[in-house]
């Protein structure tokens, strides 16, 4: 009995102070930085890293727990103002997250659904043609002879993608050879096959020349809130798109104008979302050219550093923004502009300590001069913890930090987010200054004259 009142107590006190609750469960702590933004604001946060290699991430800067089940207790008491964030896909980890809604706890993430979408490519293509757009040509495979057969008897220009959430971003590969055999090449070649205890599943998809850019938005289990996000993402780790694909070096961003495109695209997903339990931020990404809008994948999670481009062009605060969607009211509030992203990456990326295993963490990582408190919260941390007293390299992957600017135009924010990149020092530091450089010399002109864009108030 005095149990119930004090927890009666204290969600009634952190009902009236708006400090909230949050548990955060992934691999890799991928939203250290917005954890950070939470405790900043006054919110109490723990967080679940699963991989060991992972758990120096955020070390001394977020609380961590080593059982995140033994936390749901911590999180009920909170009542409404606890909230359980799903970092990623991983197996199952979608069917765990409506598990936990049907207990009656808030969570957002993703959901089951999210998971289908997300890790069965063929799908995917399928719901979105369902609800009429127009879809390239997508061949599902689970062994390389039969997918070497199809590329002899159809030679064609293909993208090869694998399902699931097991894969790297440097696994895919987008064919460049029309009659198709530098596909077969790779395939016969990948070395993963020879690990797999069962084939892994892959699609060829037929290539489709153009813009690539994604639409996301905030789904609060009903519906979607605020506006939603146009991006330009830079997956290629070497300037000029060459070298492996990443998860991303760096984005473009905006909510203006963004609406017709949204409408035309990912809005229509609204009801099967609601059927499918999702809660969470959903992007999908395209190709646009005169024949208009290819949808190719989407990516049902934050992702890192999706979370870091978004972040600057929201005014509604984190904390706020996951409050209206558990209680599926309120809105968001974006800011106009273009936010600029630049991903700061040390070895082993693009792959990860598991796969290079010699690659060192604990790098220091120093700030030239004293940066305004403006300049650090343009500054996303990634993948870094404190080691005696000094802010170091840590984790996985190597997704070391994010610079970030705000700017009317897309070269000033790319800019003034470089200045700011300039200004971190890490040892072996690797990063891209020719972040919206293509969109700046046509892509985006190209973009307003395929007509996909609001029109200019």
């Amino acid at each position: 009995m005095r149990g119930a009142l004090f927890r009666a107590v204290s969600q009634r006190i952190r009902a009236l102070t708006g400090a909230m609750r949050f548990l955060g469960i992934g691999d890799s702590c991928d939203l250290g930085a917005l954890y950070m933004r939470l405790l900043t604001d006054g919110h109490e946060v723990k967080v679940f890293v699963k991989e060991p290699l992972a758990r120096g991430t955020m070390a001394g800067l977020v609380e961590h727990t080593s059982n995140w089940e033994n936390e749901l207790d911590w999180i009920a008491a909170s009542g409404d103002q606890g909230i359980i964030l799903f970092e990623n896909v991983a197996e199952a980890r979608g069917e765990l997250q409506d598990r936990l809604r049907r207990e009656g706890f808030h969570v957002i993430g993703g959901s089951g659904y999210g998971d289908r979408l997300e890790n069965d490519r063929a799908f995917a293509q399928r719901v979105l043609a369902d609800i009429g757009l127009q879809t390239a040509e997508v061949m599902e495979f689970s062994e390389v002879a039969s997918a070497n057969r199809f590329i002899e008897e159809h030679p064609a220009r293909y993208v090869l993608k694998f399902n699931g959430p097991d894969f790297n971003p440097n696994d895919n590969y987008v064919g460049r050879l029309p009659d198709g055999a530098d596909v077969r090449a790779v395939l016969r070649t990948r070395s993963f096959y020879e690990e797999q205890t069962e084939a892994p599943g892959f699609v060829l998809m037929q290539h489709v020349e153009g813009v690539e850019m994604g639409v996301g938005a905030y789904f609060n289990g009903e519906r979607f809130i605020g506006e939603a996000c146009l991006d330009w993402e830079h997956k290629r780790f070497f300037p000029g798109n060459l070298g492996e694909l990443t998860g991303e070096m760096g984005t473009i961003a905006t909510f203006d104008r963004s609406r017709k495109f949204f409408e035309r695209t990912l809005k229509r997903m609204t009801p099967m979302l609601a059927a499918g339990g999702y809660c969470g931020y959903i992007n999908l990404n395209t190709i646009v050219n005169r024949h208009g809008i290819w949808p190719l994948e989407f990516t049902c999670r934050f992702g890192y550093p999706g979370f870091a481009v978004l972040g600057p062009l929201q005014q509604t605060r984190w904390g706020d923004l996951f409050g209206a969607m558990v209680r599926r009211e309120g809105n968001a509030t974006m800011l106009p502009g273009f936010c600029a992203a630049i991903v700061m990456t040390t070895p082993p990326f693009p792959y990860d300590r598991k796969t290079v295993q010699e690659a060192p963490v604990g790098l220091p990582v120093i700030f030239d001069g004293v940066l305004s408190e403006q300049d650090q919260e343009r500054l996303y941390y990634g993948e870094v913890g404190v080691v005696n007293g000094q802010l170091v390299t840590s984790g996985m992957y190597g997704w070391t930090m994010v610079a970030t600017a705000v700017a009317d135009s897309i070269s000033d924010a790319s800019r003034k987010a470089g200045e700011l990149a300039d200004r971190i020092i890490v040892p072996n530091v690797r990063y891209r200054r020719d972040i919206g450089a293509r969109l700046v010399d046509g892509e985006f002109a190209l973009v307003e004259s395929l007509g996909l864009l609001d029109p200019i108030v």
